[in-house]
């Protein structure tokens, strides 16, 4: 194999793949990209950790002997990153070895054999819809917060898509807190089966979003796999969590009757004020309810007490309700516009967190003793 390419289109695409390998890998050959060089003029680079796969294409300053290699995912990225501005890059193999040339720079990595390199096996996908980026990378935002890290609990570890009559839903959820996004449902994603998509795919996608978002991005999927692709030249496959998702409209509050409008960004600023004094174990942030007003403290045996005032649209009885403060900024800082509508029913139950009756996006947080 011998090709040159543009050296900021291969650190580009090496941004991209690199994240998917592990930093550290018991099978060698996972710790490694495969190279492919093309006689039409492409480099197609490849990353997988058996879970999560990327591929992405790149075209070629030229390709002067079609072939294909692995080599260490993370030193080629390393090599790119400090090679000079604007330099071409020749990569060429020999003897089990890929020389990279830049200028007056030169390496040679050792390499492993193409054969030995693993593809995920997509098999059939048999729903197929596209999406528009930009509202793609919005369901993530508004969600992926509230995904569990627990890995006990492994079906909550991702965000779960499914469809209903009309509509599509993508729900994520650790126990403490629900969040849920609602879009019309795309043409095509009738009849798909409920996935839960893994947070390192969410993770790696969102990223790749980023530089697509006016674009669509076409979603193909079956029970047990799921494949993006964005802008034409990078495809990422990853493989779903095998699990139930609990029916987590059961915790979707219904007749919570005390309404709270306030504005979201003077009360994230107020509990992120309060909260300064909580420590681990004090992460609770009071909140007292009155006529239009709520006054937010938090009381720690270590750092003392801290309270605040913010001004609030209240008109029901007043009560007191403790929330988890980082949960709760989470969710503020998902909200767009000037008012946030909190649901409440008493100091034991979960409350209902939205912008309006008619936004995209739903919070439900569990409280906390306080």
């Amino acid at each position: 194999m011998k090709a040159t390419v543009e050296r900021a289109t291969l650190l580009r695409c090496l941004s991209h793949v690199q994240s998917v390998v592990e930093r550290r890998n018991t099978i060698p050959i996972l710790s490694n990209v495969l190279i492919e060089a093309s006689s039409a003029g492409s480099v197609k680079v490849t990353a997988t950790d058996l879970d999560l796969q990327i591929v992405e294409s790149i075209a070629a300053n030229r390709v002067d002997q079609a072939g294909a290699i692995t080599v260490s995912a993370h030193l080629l990225f390393d090599i790119s990153r400090k090679l000079p501005d604007g330099s071409e890059v020749s990569l060429e193999t020999a003897d089990n070895r890929l020389t990279v040339r830049a200028g007056r720079s030169r390496f040679s990595l050792p390499t492993l054999p193409r054969d030995d390199f693993p593809l995920i096996v997509e098999g059939e996908l048999p729903t197929s819809f596209e999406l528009s980026a930009s509202l793609f990378a919005q369901l993530i935002d508004r969600t992926r917060f509230a995904i569990s890290t627990e890995e006990t609990r492994y079906y909550l570890n991702g965000i779960f898509i499914h469809v209903t009559d009309d509509e599509l839903k993508a729900a994520a959820t650790d126990g403490h807190r629900l969040a849920r996004f609602t879009i019309p449902k795309p043409a095509g994603a009738e009849g798909m089966p409920d996935v839960i998509v893994p947070r390192k795919c969410i993770a790696e996608l969102r990223k790749l979003l980023e530089e697509v978002l006016d674009t669509n991005v076409l979603i193909d999927l079956s029970a047990s796999k799921i494949r993006f692709t964005l802008g034409g030249e990078k495809v990422l496959t990853s493989k779903l969590i095998d699990g139930t998702f609990p029916d987590y409209n059961r915790v979707i509050p219904t007749g919570n009757d005390k309404l709270l409008k306030i504005d979201p960004k003077s009360f994230y600023e107020g509990v992120d004020r309060v909260a300064t004094i909580a420590t681990e174990r004090t992460r609770a942030v009071k909140m007292s309810l009155d006529a239009d007003k709520v006054t937010l403290s938090v009381t720690s045996p270590d750092n003392g007490t801290a309270a605040e005032e913010v001004s609030a649209e209240y008109s029901s009885a007043g009560f007191e309700i403790g929330f988890n403060a980082n949960y709760l900024k989470d969710i503020l800082g998902q909200i767009e516009g000037d008012t946030v509508e909190l649901h409440l029913a008493d100091a034991g139950a979960p409350t209902l967190i939205r912008q309006n009756d008619k936004a995209a996006a739903l919070y439900v947080l569990m409280p906390m003793r306080v």
